[in-house]
């Protein structure tokens, strides 16, 4: 997409004047930033260390879904599914946007949610921090080169950590906040690093828009398929063993935690993996562990700062230390 092209996008969601604006870099350039930027550390196997902050996991009482004509009489409303007022919603937007037009840099990540192409979504990425951007990298699928010259997006996704909501304000119940507003096609994470709802965010829009628009379901799950074409889907909450179990070296990964389910066959999402680390070992889960290599990004997870030796036995910060790495690069 061409300079102007690329103003016009950011100046839809309020972004009239910016820093420098990075989009589409390849991985080593954006670990060189984090690093630059020192927003995270190499280790010695080549993956990249980062911290998440004060939040080391998803905030579920944080999120949000915008109740408007479009939302209102289809989500089932509860204690998972929260309403969250348009005009609220507005005035927090314009405040992060603000923010983000203060930075001196802003990275851009063009990707899609979905492998199948009559399905998948045109997703925008734009974050204030070069890691989550590399995040997004590796966890979306990757357009050609061809693909991204005509590339538009569809929903965007802006995650801006160090922009804290003000509850007595802003009407959230912390200083976090995610909400998905369908009808902007816009997802906003604030006050919090963590970067798993960057892409949890946009399942959420695909739990919506599959089944409503498409007749297609979809699923939090694992997947591989065996030389029969014999697909097995291994359900199941975040750290029972989905991907492990996914990794077989006899079958062929379809992918490791969300995937569609059409009358032509199962689909993944992403185009990586996004597994838990704690007391990884070679012995126990030998394609994980061969995977954590340059480009991946290693969240919470220990290391001795002198020999940059990881040590996923640590569990200072949290259990859930994770990494995220693409399929291939």
């Amino acid at each position: 997409m061409d300079v102007a092209a690329r103003k016009l996008t950011l100046e839809r969601l309020g972004l009239a004047h910016y820093g420098a604006v990075h989009e589409n870099l390849p991985s080593a350039r954006l670990v060189e930033a984090a690093v630059r930027r020192r927003e995270g550390m190499l280790a010695e196997n080549g993956a990249l260390v980062a911290k998440t902050g004060k939040r080391t996991g998803r905030s579920p009482k944080d999120k949000f879904i915008v109740e408007d004509d479009l939302t209102r009489d289809k989500v089932d409303w509860g204690a998972v599914n929260k309403p969250f007022s348009p005009e609220a919603f507005e005035a927090i937007l314009d405040k992060a946007t603000t923010y983000l037009g203060n930075l001196e840099e802003l990275y851009v990540v063009d990707a899609f949610a979905g492998a199948d192409p009559r399905y998948r979504l045109n997703v925008q990425v734009v974050t204030e921090y070069a890691w989550h951007a590399l995040f997004a990298r590796q966890l979306f699928r990757r357009p050609s080169r061809e693909d991204l010259e005509g590339f538009e997006p569809e929903w965007t996704v802006i995650s801006v950590p160090g922009f804290l909501a003000e509850p007595e304000e802003d009407g959230t119940a912390s200083e976090t906040f995610v909400a998905v507003d369908f009808s902007r096609k816009v997802v906003l994470i604030v006050g919090t690093g963590y970067a798993g709802e960057i892409k949890k965010s946009i399942f959420s829009v695909l739990n919506f828009v599959l089944p409503t628009e498409h007749g297609v379901f979809p699923m939090h799950c694992s997947a591989n398929v065996g030389d029969n074409d014999d697909v097995a889907l291994f359900f199941g909450l975040s750290g029972t063993g989905k991907t492990t179990l996914s990794a077989d070296p006899e079958r062929k990964l379809i992918g490791d935690d969300e995937h569609g389910w059409s009358d032509e066959g199962v689909f993944n999402f992403e185009g990586g993996c996004y597994a838990k680390t704690i007391d990884l070992s070679p012995e126990k889960e030998p394609q994980i562990y061969g995977a954590i290599r340059f480009g991946a990004v290693l969240e919470n997870v220990g290391m001795e700062r002198q020999s940059r030796q990881v040590d996923y036995e640590n569990r200072l910060i949290t259990e859930n230390t994770r990494v995220a790495y693409p399929w291939s690069t």
